[in-house]
C-alpha cells in the first residue's frame, strides 16, 4: 500500500500536478533559465537536489521543533499550556532553503565556474522560488510522512526539471525557425509555455489503479 501510495505521489508530481505547467510555481527560472539545455539541466539538478533536501529537512523541523517543540516539555512542567509554534513555518522553512541554495551555490561555482556564471542571477533566486517553499509546505498540508514528503520533493523537482529541459529544447528549436521580429524571445517564449501546460492538462485525467 505505501509503494502504491509512493507511485500515485510521483506521478502527480511530475506530470498531473507539475509545479510549473499546473501550479504555476517557479516561472522566473523555467523562463530565465530555459535558453539552451545546458543551464536548464544545471539549474534541474541544483532545484531537484534543495527541494529534496528542504523536504527532507522542513519536515524534521515542523513536526519535531514547532509541533513538538522542546518548549512543550517545560511549559507541562509548569503546567500551563504549550505554546503554538507552527505559525512560524514559513519563516523556519525559508530560512533552510537559503542554506542548502548558498551551499549550492558555493559547490556550483567551485565545480562548475561555467555554469555558474550561465545561471546568473537565477541561481541564488532559488531562496524565493516559490516552488521549493510551495512543495514544503505541500508536504505538511498534505500529511505527508518522512519518505512520502522525501520522495514527494524529489519527484517534484523532476518534474521541474522536466519542464524546464522540454522548453530549453523548444526554444533552441525556435531560435533557428522563422519567427516574426515582434514574437522573438520572451513572447514566443510565453505562448509555449502556455502550449505545454495545456499539453500536460491531459494528465489530470490519469488514473492509477
Amino acid at each position: 500500500m505505501e509503494i502504491k501510495m509512493l507511485l500515485i505521489i510521483s506521478v502527480s508530481a511530475i506530470f498531473v500536478s507539475n509545479f510549473v505547467l499546473h501550479r504555476f510555481l517557479g516561472l522566473c527560472p523555467y523562463i530565465g533559465v530555459s535558453k539552451n539545455l545546458d543551464s536548464a539541466l544545471g539549474m534541474g539538478m541544483a532545484v531537484i537536489f534543495v527541494m529534496s533536501i528542504a523536504s527532507a529537512v522542513t519536515w524534521i523541523i515542523y513536526y519535531y521543533f514547532l509541533v513538538t517543540s522542546p518548549m512543550n516539555f517545560i511549559a507541562r512542567w509548569f503546567h500551563i499550556d504549550p505554546p503554538d509554534l507552527t505559525f512560524l513555518r514559513t519563516i523556519a522553512f525559508i530560512l533552510v532553503i537559503a542554506t542548502l541554495v548558498q551551499f549550492v551555490e558555493m559547490v556550483i561555482q567551485k565545480l562548475s565556474p561555467g555554469l555558474y556564471r550561465s545561471l546568473g542571477i537565477y541561481l541564488p533566486l532559488i531562496t524565493t522560488n516559490c516552488a521549493v517553499l510551495g512543495v514544503s509546505i505541500l508536504n505538511i498540508d498534505k500529511n505527508y510522512n518522512f519518505i512520502q514528503s522525501l520522495v514527494n520533493g524529489f519527484m517534484s523537482g523532476i518534474g521541474f526539471t522536466l519542464a524546464l529541459i522540454l522548453m530549453a529544447g523548444l526554444r533552441e528549436k525556435l531560435d533557428l525557425a522563422n519567427v516574426p521580429k515582434a514574437m522573438r524571445g520572451t513572447p514566443i517564449a510565453f505562448i509555449m509555455a502556455g502550449c505545454m501546460a495545456l499539453a500536460f492538462l491531459g494528465f489530470s485525467g490519469l488514473k492509477i489503479g
